[in-house]
């Protein structure tokens, strides 16, 4: 029987098969590329694979493909939030007269025509060290065809699940519950006293005296005060919009968690610089919600475009400044709340993503500047 495949097209196949299933890429969709493959896989050690199937036949075509190659790098890295992208560049039909150099840091190309010239390259074989056998393991027939196509199948589906699981909308529970409690207590704080400063002490509102004096309860409570009517609704509005999302991606336990951990650092960051005043408002766990969409966001920006810089950083800049501009405003709860949240998305991790030791680097780092700003609020005394 003869041969369905000739040479080039089962080392393309067989490529993007290992790739795909053995070592977690996923296809690019570049605009223009023909006769190319772009894989991504940001935690690889290549951040982007390109098999590249074009003839090259000098050292100026070679020299021009590079130069539309860094193009789409560039474009990859900013879509990706990468400062440092390195690409594996596989040309399996570079003509004899092209004369590779292997001073580009950052662009590895290597001339694959046969399973031969792989096992040559010990570089890429170190790396790789399970290419030679698993990408070329199965004949160049119909089965070949069959097999290559439903593992990558199989794996396209299993990402597509991943991607559904975080992503499908869930019923919001918790947000609702916190937005009423803040306008319970609201209404509360109207008419447990005529001093409604005092009626705020009351309730629960952070002031550093009382904290340092053993009530410590203060920290979290203070986040569900308010001081009027405006504070109030604009801190629901947007605990709202924010912690809506917070809670669809990362399910409810973790946003709770997310939530007080945030409060708590955010108001440990008020006692620090704002003395003796009194500090109250959701603000600062609201905050907080925006670094873990900070942090969800960078590590499933892939799925959300440009999400990340067109609408999750802005809002986060556009806040503190006006926090800086607007007298009154408690920007160090802000500040505090948002690299506590930061850190405890970290501490309890991104489902199919966070792994084991970024979780107890999160934590580690949230413990060591939680216990920091407790040694300088006793400092202050």
């Amino acid at each position: 029987m003869n041969a369905i495949l000739n040479n080039k097209d089962e080392m393309i196949m067989s490529l993007v098969h290992y790739f795909v299933t053995e070592e977690n890429y996923t296809p690019i969709n570049v605009q223009g590329a023909k006769n190319e493959i772009w894989l991504e896989n940001l935690e690889g050690p290549y951040k982007i694979v390109r098999i590249n199937s074009k003839y090259i036949h000098n050292n100026e075509q070679y020299d021009m493909d590079k130069f539309k190659m860094r193009f789409v790098i560039r474009q990859i890295k900013r879509k990706t939030l990468s400062f440092k992208m390195n690409v594996l560049n596989i040309c399996l039909d570079l003509g004899n007269a092209v004369k590779l150099e292997d001073n580009d840091k950052l662009i590895k190309t290597v001339d694959i025509k046969s399973i031969e010239d792989l096992k040559k390259d010990e570089k890429l074989t170190d790396i790789f060290p399970k290419i030679t056998t698993n990408a070329f393991k199965e004949p160049d027939d119909l089965d070949k065809i069959i097999t290559v196509t439903e593992d990558i199948n199989r794996k396209t589906e299993k990402e597509n699940y991943k991607y559904e699981d975080v992503f499908k909308p869930k019923k919001i529970i918790i947000t609702k519950v916190l937005i009423l409690l803040c306008i319970v207590l609201y209404m509360v704080s109207l008419f447990i006293s005529d001093n409604f400063t005092e009626s705020l002490l009351i309730l629960g509102a952070n002031h550093r005296e009382l904290v340092l004096h053993g009530e410590v309860w203060r920290l979290i409570t203070c986040a569900f005060l308010h001081g009027n009517l405006l504070h109030l609704l604009v801190n629901m509005y947007s605990l709202w919009i924010v912690g809506s999302q917070v809670e669809n991606y990362m399910g409810k336990t973790k946003f709770l968690i997310i939530y007080f951990l945030s409060a708590l650092l955010g108001s440990f960051f008020s006692l620090v610089f704002l003395g003796n005043n009194v500090s109250i408002g959701a603000s600062g766990a609201i905050f907080g919600l925006l670094g873990s969409l900070l942090y969800f966001g960078y590590h499933y920006r892939l799925y959300l475009s440009n999400a990340l810089t067109s609408q999750i950083i802005p809002i986060i800049v556009v806040n503190l400044v006006l926090g800086f501009i607007i007298s009154g405003v408690d920007n160090a709860c802000h500040i505090g709340g948002l690299i506590g949240g930061y850190l405890a998305t970290m501490m309890v991790g991104l489902k199919y993503k966070t792994s084991n030791s970024e979780r107890i680097n999160g934590a580690l780092v949230y413990i060591m500047l939680l216990g920091f700003l407790i040694y300088v609020n006793f400092k202050l005394v």
